[in-house]
């Protein structure tokens, strides 16, 4: 069996465990956004480095909805570079500096409904922490996608000593090994293969459909934002128009402090 094969069949084995271990989680995490966005809050998605994909999976995207936000700091965001301007190392020892996630916070004028999902498969960088501790003291519940299987087997790094899956009030598991990668080759002295983009992807596409289908029961229709590949089709333009203006709406509060803003 060749090492694609191989690969496809444990990705395989992780999402039918995740079906079977992370359901009433997500329906736990889907009850919230959707409680918090019926109520006009926002649902902020915050990751650094690889994890920001996550962060863009929800939105802007094909199917997605107004009520989540993709907070995404380019500085410890990296896209494509290794070394030079704009490479890992930068990102890396920014993801280590306490105080930095703060600065990025008071950036926001946070609502009373507000929520916050954090993405990190480690959990336990200091940026990480510091984020859903600083979102949690301005009054948001914390979700948190990681893989416990890292996170709890690490020791902490934050000087608090505390972990994402000690602070998150609910936990979604992608259930990555430690280290991510699953694939073990012959003369390669560190694994490759890695599945958190695959299970955290599905995570966050599980949570998106749940949080619909709730809010739907709520009464309330989500503004979707639809595909706008088909070309000439005026019923797609009128919704994406749709999506903008209701998308902007949403964001009212950043700006304008309609809503109570936690200190």
């Amino acid at each position: 069996m060749g090492s694609a094969q191989t690969y496809y069949d444990k990705i395989i084995e992780l999402l039918e465990r995740l079906r079977d271990t992370q359901i009433s989680h997500i329906e736990q995490a889907a009850e919230l956004c959707a409680e918090r966005i019926a109520k006009g809050g926002l649902v902020f998605l915050f990751g650094a480095g690889h994890s920001r994909m996550m962060c863009e999976e929800m939105t802007p995207r094909q199917g997605g909805f107004v009520g989540f936000v993709a907070l995404v700091e380019h500085a410890i965001s990296n896209h494509a570079s290794i070394v030079g301007t704009n490479g890992l190392r930068g990102p890396l020892f920014l993801e280590k500096y306490e105080g930095y996630a703060e600065e990025i916070l008071k950036g926001f004028r946070f609502g009373p409904h507000d929520a916050f999902i954090i993405i990190s498969t480690s959990g336990i960088r200091p940026l990480i922490v510091e984020m859903a501790l600083g979102a949690q003291r301005r009054g948001m519940p914390v979700i948190g996608i990681l893989s416990r299987g890292h996170c709890e087997q690490s020791p902490p790094a934050h000087s608090s000593g505390k972990k994402l899956v000690d602070v998150a009030d609910v936990v979604l598991d992608n259930l990555s090994p430690p280290g991510d990668c699953v694939l073990e080759l012959e003369g390669m002295e560190w694994r490759t293969g890695p599945v958190s983009t695959v299970t955290g992807g599905m995570l966050t596409n599980m949570l998106r459909v749940e949080v619909a289908e709730r809010l739907l029961a709520k009464g309330i229709c989500p503004e979707v934002l639809p595909s706008h590949q088909f070309v000439g089709d005026t019923s797609a333009e009128e919704q994406l128009d749709r999506f903008y203006e209701a998308y902007r709406k949403s964001l009212a509060h950043m700006y304008t402090g309609n809503n109570s803003e936690h200190a």
